[in-house]
């Protein structure tokens, strides 16, 4: 998809988060600057409200797009295959085209995988993405009513299609759908008439189906007037709201993106030059009766992802890891050599460390021992094994982000020290 779902959450570790301080502006530092619903440039219901990382919208902001923000949706990647071929579409390598399921991070293999990331981050809402959900339709479906059964209907549960498919999403709407965002083909932008008019119809006929339905494209910068056409078109038909996303650079689409010629924003970010400027026009111009949000990017990484880490952190990180309030963890590792009695090494370190059970943890899949930092700086000098302080994402697959070796072991060569 290429849409917000790339960005809440689960398909962005090929590059780090911004590492830069946001300042007093920042809403994590400053509990008075919210995520949603302000500062404002004017007052009434359509104003203009601003987000940070240069995001903003009018009108009220999706449910789903609030909980996203604050970190709490958790990303169900419900499967890489998609028929469309978008060319500008994020998804890494790894999914693409694969057909491969994850939440968050975490690859599934049975349902409780799926329930066991929600409670880590406690999810209080689920968005499906892919590929296309729609391709995979009897798993969707499978999804849709395993979590509204496990937490109930207040898990609010919103999904990203091309596919304009009215049976496949009412079948969803009655087992539980919240909520649908249609990805219009860029080719199709325009006033929806011949050749957009099977999305037009999806969008008409869903308030029989009690369901919320709205629009979610990346904002093409050549394309400024055909997309302020379509959201015309959009704004008649009556849509609940419609999401526009900063189009942006991946690893698998820069290719593609570069032979368009797009460049990047020098702004900072990976958003492409012009999309941003044509999504802030857009929605400062435009009167529109529906709500109208621009996502940057940056808010994506920043924000909406950092949120769901910190959240990870907060719920399911070992007690002996410390948060570097970026998103990320730091503790203490010391490796084992091959044949290594893990259990025993662990609990020699723990006697070392002065470390109670509980405050390390044998990681056998690695063949390492994990404790605080602080702890073994203490006695990292005199241990023959590599010892080492780590930064990881607090995620199901643990990616790494850096190391600091603490000891001479950690080097090539002949071990120092002994114990």
């Amino acid at each position: 998809m290429g849409s917000e779902a790339a960005g809440a959450g689960s398909d962005r570790f090929s590059r780090k988060l911004p590492r830069e301080r946001f300042g007093p502006n920042w809403p994590s530092a400053n509990p008075q600057v919210p995520l949603v619903g302000g500062p404002s440039v004017k007052g009434g219901p359509s104003a203009l409200h601003l987000l940070p990382m240069a995001s903003s919208y009018r009108g009220t902001l999706s449910p789903a797009c609030t909980q996203c923000a604050e970190g709490k949706k958790m990303v169900l990647f419900v499967s890489g295959l998609c028929r469309f071929r978008c060319f500008y579409c994020p998804v890494s390598e790894r999914r693409n085209q694969k057909d491969d399921t994850y939440a968050n991070e975490r690859r599934v293999t049975r349902d409780q995988d799926v329930l066991d990331e929600a409670r880590a981050i406690g999810a209080t809402g689920t968005g499906i993405t892919g590929g296309d959900p729609l391709g995979v339709f009897d798993r969707t479906l499978h999804y849709v009513t395993l979590l509204k059964r496990e937490f109930g209907p207040s898990h609010h549960i919103h999904l990203y299609t091309h596919e304009p498919n009215p049976e496949k999403l009412r079948q969803l709407a009655e087992a539980g759908l919240d909520e649908f965002r249609l990805h219009i083909p860029h080719y199709l932008w325009g006033p929806l008439a011949t050749g957009g008019d099977a999305y037009r119809s999806v969008l008409e006929a869903a308030p029989e189906w009690g369901i919320r339905r709205g629009v979610e494209i990346p904002v093409l910068p050549e394309k400024e007037r055909e997309l302020r056409r379509l959201l015309r078109a959009l704004d008649r038909i009556g849509v609940d709201f419609v999401n526009l996303n900063e189009l942006e650079f991946s690893e698998t689409n820069e290719g593609k993106m570069r032979g368009r010629g797009y460049a990047l924003d020098r702004r900072g970010g990976w958003g492409v030059d012009g999309s941003r400027s044509v999504a802030e026009r857009v929605v400062r111009d435009l009167r529109l009766t529906m709500p109208v949000h621009y996502c940057s990017s940056r808010f994506k990484d920043g924000v909406q992802l950092k949120h769901r880490l910190l959240r990870r952190i907060e719920r399911s990180s070992p007690s002996f890891a410390e948060s570097t309030g970026e998103g990320t963890i730091v503790f203490g590792v010391v490796e084992g050599p091959a044949g290594t009695d893990l259990g025993r090494l662990g609990r020699r370190l723990a006697r070392l460390a002065r470390v109670r059970q509980g405050e390390y943890r044998v990681d056998a899949v690695r063949g390492r021992i994990e404790l605080g930092v602080r702890p073994l700086r203490r006695i990292a000098r005199g241990l023959d094994w590599p010892a080492f302080e780590v930064e990881e994402y607090p995620t199901a697959d643990a990616l790494e982000v850096e190391r600091t070796p603490l000891n001479r072991a950690a080097f090539p060569g002949p071990p120092g020290g002994g114990t």
